[in-house]
């Protein structure tokens, strides 16, 4: 299908909109986690293009909201005597989860905690999920509103063994259940095979985000005590050695249930498969669930896997997509 790529910039009053001279394409990236969604494109210098940091950015894509964000940078360079060009980056709404803050809540579901955040920092909220968990207590002090909102969304998957997707759907902060991420139209899922996705990279690992030794302290105040909760799989620790991770509890989480729940989650090897290239499709982000049948040597991959990084180029009117996903059990 030909790509009809539309990018408009707001002027600083936000009176006017431009339809700048794109060069070398525009690049659409987004991450499952703490990253803003971001757009970069590069335009030439234009006396009658006026827009700065702050601007209103739109990027639709044969009639379909892609992109809504705001300019955060330009860079300006000249090569060879010729006219100046500016690449310019614009970020989602995300962006501002960047900012830090001090927080305590109590009874607040992850849903909740986001809409909270969005009334005290201004930014549009759209649909999100009842996420079902109720975080009986938290103390969140310096940090930033990603992390936030990503320990409620943690708190959730050990509580309730599912998983939540945030992110920025044209201008509205939107969460939803994982479940509902899968890349289909009536039935029929988007398939990454040797077709549309014939360069990749495979990689099978202990090294990151696997552990056989959960380590959970509790420092209980009313008795003075520390307490100590530990779930373990002794075989992959014969198999692996001693891969711990630990963490410290807040008040009202239950020590022995989360020491299980985060053995289940991490007592595996991740798998990575990274796609340079395939066939663009505007519906895949981070976060999103594709179905990938490649033949990867030693290995058969038949299954969904989570897109955790995606980046779009449209490019004249073409537009492929590189995908790094992950697959078997979530890890976050």
């Amino acid at each position: 299908m030909k790509v009809n790529a539309e990018l408009l910039i707001g002027n600083e009053k936000g009176t006017k909109l431009y339809r700048p001279a794109v060069e070398e394409g525009i690049e659409w990236s987004t991450e499952r986690r703490g990253t803003p969604g971001k757009l970069t494109f590069k335009v030439l210098e234009d006396k009658k293009l006026k827009f700065s940091e702050g601007s209103p950015v739109r990027f639709t894509v044969n009639g379909k909201k892609i992109f809504f964000g705001f300019v955060f940078k330009q860079q300006s360079a000249r090569k060879e005597g010729k006219v100046r060009e500016l690449t310019v980056t614009a970020y989602d709404q995300l962006r501002y989860l960047n900012n830090k803050d001090t927080r305590v809540y109590e009874n607040k579901t992850a849903d909740q905690l986001i809409k909270m955040i969005a009334e005290d920092y201004r930014l549009s909220v759209g649909t999100l999920k009842n996420s079902g968990y109720v975080i009986p207590s938290r103390v969140e002090d310096n940090t930033s509103l990603f992390e936030m909102i990503e320990n409620a969304l943690d708190l959730t998957l050990e509580n309730k063994k599912e998983m939540y997707v945030l992110y920025d759907d044209f201008g509205k902060l939107t969460l939803k259940n994982i479940s509902d991420m899968y890349v289909e139209k009536k039935g029929k899922y988007l398939l990454i095979d040797e077709e549309t996705g014939e360069n990749f990279d495979y990689t099978c690992s202990i090294d990151q985000n696997t552990y056989n030794r959960i380590k959970l302290a509790y420092d209980n105040e009313e008795t003075g005590k520390r307490e100590i909760y530990i779930a373990q799989d002794g075989s992959n620790m014969n198999r692996w050695g001693i891969l711990q991770y630990f963490d410290t509890l807040q008040k009202g989480e239950n020590g022995k249930a989360k020491a299980d729940a985060l053995l289940k989650l991490y007592n595996q090897k991740t798998r990575n498969l990274k796609i340079t290239g395939a066939v663009g499709d505007n519906r895949v982000r981070a976060g999103s669930l594709v179905a990938v049948k490649l033949n990867l040597g030693s290995k058969k991959v038949s299954n969904f896997m989570l897109v955790e990084k995606c980046k779009h180029v449209y490019k004249g009117r073409e537009h492929w997509m590189d995908l790094t996903l992950r697959g078997g059990e979530f890890i976050v």
